[in-house]
Order: C-alpha cells, then sequence, then structure tokens
C-alpha cells in the first residue's frame, strides 16, 4: 500500500487509545461537530452495524465530545469503535467499555448540547479526508483508512 496513490490513508499518529478494545475495524460513519455532541449522541442511538464513528471535532480539546455514556450506548448498539478528533472524558468507563475509542485526549469537561452539527459528510481529520464509507482500520500500530474494505 505504500504506492497507493490516495485510496490508502494513514491518521497521523497523535491519536491516543481510551477504550475497552485496541484494535478494531470497519466501514466509517463521520460526524462533524464542534464543542456539541448532539449529532455523536444522535449517531450511536442507531444500530453501529460493525461500523467505526469518525468525528470531526475540529481538534478541540475545551470540550469532551464522547463520555462514558455515549461510549457505551455505541457498545449496546452495535459500534466497532470510535476515532475523535477532539476530546473524550471519563477515562475510567471508557476502558471498561468493550469498544474502540482513539481521541486526541482527555478533557472532564463535558460539550454544549445546541444541536449543531452534520452526519455522513466528509471529513478533515489532521490533514486526512475520511468519508463516509472507507474502511477504518486501528490497531498498537496506528490508523489506516482505505477506500474499500482491504
Amino acid at each position: 500500500m505504500k504506492d497507493d496513490t490516495g485510496a490508502f490513508r494513514v491518521l497521523p499518529p497523535v491519536f491516543q487509545d481510551f477504550g475497552g478494545k485496541a484494535a478494531f475495524a470497519g466501514p466509517v460513519a463521520t460526524v462533524k461537530c464542534f464543542e456539541d455532541n448532539s449529532v455523536v449522541k444522535a449517531a450511536v442511538e442507531t444500530p453501529g452495524n460493525g461500523r467505526v464513528l469518525v468525528v470531526d471535532g475540529g481538534g478541540s480539546l475545551r470540550r469532551a465530545l464522547v463520555g462514558g455514556n455515549v461510549a457505551a450506548t455505541a457498545a449496546k448498539n452495535g459500534w466497532a469503535g470510535m476515532v475523535v478528533h477532539g476530546a473524550v472524558r471519563d477515562i475510567a468507563e471508557l476502558r471498561e467499555t468493550p469498544i474502540g475509542i482513539r481521541a486526541l485526549a482527555l478533557m472532564p469537561l463535558p460539550t454544549e448540547k445546541r444541536g449543531e452539527g452534520r452526519a455522513d459528510v466528509p471529513v478533515l481529520v489532521s490533514g486526512v479526508w475520511v468519508r463516509p464509507g472507507d474502511w477504518l482500520y486501528a490497531d498498537a500500530d496506528g490508523i489506516v483508512i482505505g477506500a474499500a474494505e482491504l
């Protein structure tokens, strides 16, 4: 894959592992929001069917977009994992939840609820485009994105 021309992408090594599963993979669903996790919460309340939710939080570390309750709902509804370009909270609960969670950092403050955000749109995460329907693979070495299942 090292010579691929864009169908295979690698996210920069800025994401930390916070979930109960170190490795996860699946087709991508996306949300774009900023310091408001309303659309994240709505997404994980739907059947995950083994998908990975990629959350473009604009890289903000001022509010946590995912906490213990959101992660538990995602696991219960069959999501394989979440990659959050932003912060998460409730580390003890996240570690106990059987779902993969990668994020930039921990932040104890929850988000404001303004009902803002968009789902199922292409998102730019740390300079890498991620689109609904891509495939995401995360393990101890990092996170890669494929345009199709590898």
